[in-house]
């Protein structure tokens, strides 16, 4: 097999864009559902290398739509498994691999846009794994994970779920960042804006990046989902004729909403040279917010955290099944 490719992001960045354009491209397993192995399905199991935890792994995993859409005979999955899985990387590796076998093909890629805060347990597990990092502008993004109830604010923050939305973005995008350039020419990062407005460019680049041929002309004949109909949060302004996925923040945002989102968020928009349009806000509103936000950057670490490295993590994930 080439090497695999991630496609990774804050939710609603464009990942599922990117993915299908690559697998619109030719040459990759055609799989079209997050794996959600790192981020969801191993931490709820324990170390691999104990026969009963790839038990109980196989056990979710075939009860799961991630295993359903895949043309995966479970036999033979389940057999390769027992016999040569001792970690998360090998199950999905396995995984892959077979929906790229059964399709004629030598090269998979995987897309689960929470897999940005486990960059460091992928590499480590599947050592040739490349990295695409699709960042784009917060404030669309929030926008999107507002109207689709992504993020769950805390019960007193019910007001301020764009903001809460916003600072989640910070959160994973930076975190993503730091982590992806330790891996050096492994990790990549491309534009949602810059692949709309001029997708023959990053697409060339990335090409080269990951060294696949990724010919703009055929991605837009094969059309693989959302290459053909946008994966929006925003279907009626799709249908409607009116689909602009690029700035909808302008027309989006309350002065108000605007205001604090780029008093708490605007440092980081600027860095990745996002131009910000609203005055700062009041100092003291400034300083609730950050004291709102450090408590959730905290919270999101947490968690992180204890699916990594506590036992804890497995009782913390029994609360996630419909995530399945």
């Amino acid at each position: 097999m080439k090497r695999p490719v991630f496609v990774l992001g804050s939710p609603r960045s464009g990942t599922t864009l990117l993915y299908h354009m690559l697998l619109s491209a030719g040459g990759f397993a055609v799989y079209r559902s997050e794996a959600k192995v790192f981020d969801l399905i191993a931490p709820r199991c324990g170390n691999l290398n104990i026969m009963r935890n790839k038990q109980k792994m196989l056990d979710i995993w075939f009860q799961t739509r991630m295993f359903s859409v895949s043309g995966v005979d479970e036999k033979q999955f389940r057999s390769s498994i027992l016999a040569a899985c001792h970690n998360a990387g090998d199950f999905l590796r396995i995984f892959m691999e077979q929906i790229a076998l059964s399709q004629g093909v030598d090269r998979w890629a995987e897309c689960t846009p929470e897999h940005l805060v486990y960059i460091p347990w992928i590499k480590r597990e599947i050592p040739d794994a490349l990295f695409i990092h699709i960042i784009r502008d917060g404030r669309d993004v929030a926008l999107s994970l507002q109207k689709q109830g992504w993020v769950k604010p805390f019960p007193w923050d019910r007001d301020k779920k764009l903001i809460v939305a916003g600072a989640y973005w910070e959160w994973m995008v930076g975190k993503g960042r730091q982590l992806g350039r330790s891996l050096g020419v492994d990790y990549a990062e491309v534009r949602y804006e810059d692949l709309l407005s001029g997708p023959r460019l990053v697409l060339e680049k990335l090409g080269k990046f990951i060294g696949h041929d990724l010919d703009y002309t055929r991605i837009q004949e094969v059309a693989i989902g959302s290459v053909s109909e946008p994966n929006t949060s925003f279907k009626d302004e799709y249908e409607e004729g009116g689909f602009q996925p690029v700035g909808r923040w302008r027309n989006s945002f309350s002065d108000s909403d605007l205001a604090a989102f780029e008093s708490l968020i605007g440092p980081f928009l600027k860095e990745l040279q996002y131009p910000l349009v609203a005055p700062r806000n009041e100092k003291r509103n400034i300083l609730a917010l950050k004291k709102m936000r450090t408590l959730y950057r905290f919270y999101w670490d947490s968690k992180v955290f204890l699916k990594l490295h506590t036992p804890l993590g497995r009782v913390f994930m029994r609360s996630a099944p419909s995530e399945l």
